[in-house]
């Protein structure tokens, strides 16, 4: 299972949201690069990124960090937040990002999601963000009428291949993630899963891995000491 630790940014810092709440926000870093290096001494090979005033408004105030991070570390970059156009996936590919996200563009904008997935394969991912089991939408402030499981058959039937399933009231709550939910995807559906929300323990990291799950995200845990990333790794092996 491979382990990503998340930079969540806004105005250039690394911040952390509590369940998507805009006005519930803790700043972590001035410095999100350090922060990034950090997760590389560790031993991660991943980073998973979110700007999170791109995800408000679909622009992209933060690249300079996230070209700095795929530049000046040996990370496997993902972004997500407010790409929804080939303009936005373009820029972020060519500055050296791995894999880009879709999240409300994959619900509102099919055409597009089709074309991004047809041009450029598994470097496209989709956010699948759970609220009340439907899917949620621009930065999370909107909930749509589309169920989850309805959306991953779609998403699978469309060709994605990597979804990133967050369960939106575990988020920043550093109460365990949604083990039944990722247990009943992970059987449902032929997709990778990357579990995101609430992953705050060994024991969650142990759970993951043993249904075989994708991957893992790491926020607010990694940030406030509760997962040391090297026990992590180990664990995640």
């Amino acid at each position: 299972m491979i382990l990503f630790p998340a930079i969540d940014l806004y105005e250039k810092k690394a911040v952390r949201l509590y369940k998507g709440d805009y006005a519930n926000m803790t700043v972590y870093s001035e410095n999100p690069i350090e922060i990034a290096q950090d997760f590389e001494k560790s031993g991660c090979t991943h980073i998973h990124m979110v700007d999170l005033e791109g995800a408000k408004d679909g622009t992209t105030p933060n690249l300079a960090i996230v070209e700095q991070v795929a530049k000046e570390t040996s990370l496997f970059v993902e972004i997500g937040g407010g790409i929804r156009n080939m303009e936005t996936v373009e820029k972020y590919l060519s500055a050296g990002v791995s894999r880009v996200i879709l999240g409300t563009a994959a619900v509102n904008d099919e055409a597009f999601l089709r074309a991004a997935v047809e041009k450029y394969g598994d470097k496209i991912a989709v956010g699948a963000d759970v609220k009340d089991g439907y899917i949620a939408i621009k930065g999370w402030l909107e909930k749509s009428a589309v169920t989850l499981e309805d959306f991953l058959a779609k998403m699978q039937e469309i060709g994605v291949k990597h979804i990133i399933c967050t369960d939106i009231s575990k988020d920043g709550a550093m109460q365990g993630t949604n083990l039944a939910l990722y247990r009943q995807l992970s059987e449902k559906f032929k997709l990778d899963i990357t579990a995101s929300g609430g992953v705050s323990s060994m024991e969650d990291i142990a759970a993951l891995r043993k249904m075989d799950i994708y991957g893992a995200i790491i926020g607010k845990a990694y940030y406030t000491g509760a997962i040391d990333l090297k026990e992590a790794l180990e664990v995640a092996k």
